[in-house]
């Protein structure tokens, strides 16, 4: 199986501005404005290494509602704040699809994004996507994404001083999660919960966080 990696946390709050400044204040490091999606989305961006950064994604209210929900069930759960999922980077994503399929896992259908930076930079990637929401893993199993050639990965130009540390997760039946994360030859604790969580502990110059 092609390997794979983990490429972003996506942390879905209610608004966008209040959130980058609550997270400046208690990590010491404030999230850039990333863009707009044109699914009624906008986001601010954290990098949590070399390879890996946060997203924030929020309603957009300079666009109108969409005609569809918007991604990451935030229609279905307005208000809330939470670690809603995460992305594992591939260098190939179909023969990474063909692989999870072989092993009884589909990770949705393979489809095409882009977004505008505030620079005019076009940043252009396919994923994978699993129509509604929450998906088969309850977003603690990854969607899978594979960056444009030439884009830039998003890591190499947000604010850096922070570091993802670990990622872990809580399920009321976490072998089914696990068995869905081996299918893409990833694996992260996962132990027996109430609810779908997720959780990362990041390391900030203002000390660790969790968000959960």
């Amino acid at each position: 199986m092609t390997a794979i990696r983990t490429d972003h946390l996506v942390y879905a709050v209610p608004n966008l501005a209040t959130a980058v400044d609550r997270i400046a204040a208690e990590w010491g490091v404030r999230p850039a404005i990333g863009g707009q999606h044109p699914n009624g989305t906008h986001n601010a961006l954290l990098a949590l290494g070399p390879h890996t950064y946060l997203e924030i994604i929020a309603p957009d209210p300079a666009q109108p509602n969409p005609s569809t929900s918007r991604s990451f069930g935030i229609d279905e759960r307005p208000g809330d704040t939470r670690l809603v999922t995460w992305a594992a980077a591939t260098p190939d994503l179909d023969a990474t699809h063909t692989a999870a399929l072989a092993q009884g896992y589909d990770p949705g259908d393979v489809m095409n994004g882009s977004r505008l930076r505030p620079d005019g930079v076009k940043i252009a990637w396919r994923s994978t996507r699993l129509v509604g929401w929450p998906p088969p893993g309850d977003g603690l199993v990854p969607f899978l994404i594979e960056w444009g050639s030439g884009t830039p990965h998003p890591a190499s130009d947000s604010p850096a001083g922070c570091t993802l540390v670990s990622l872990r997760a809580e399920h009321p039946d976490p072998t089914a999660i696990q068995q869905m994360l081996a299918a893409l030859g990833l694996k992260i604790p996962v132990t027996p919960g109430p609810t779908p969580a997720l959780y990362a502990l990041i390391d900030t110059p203002n000390g660790p966080q969790e968000l959960a």
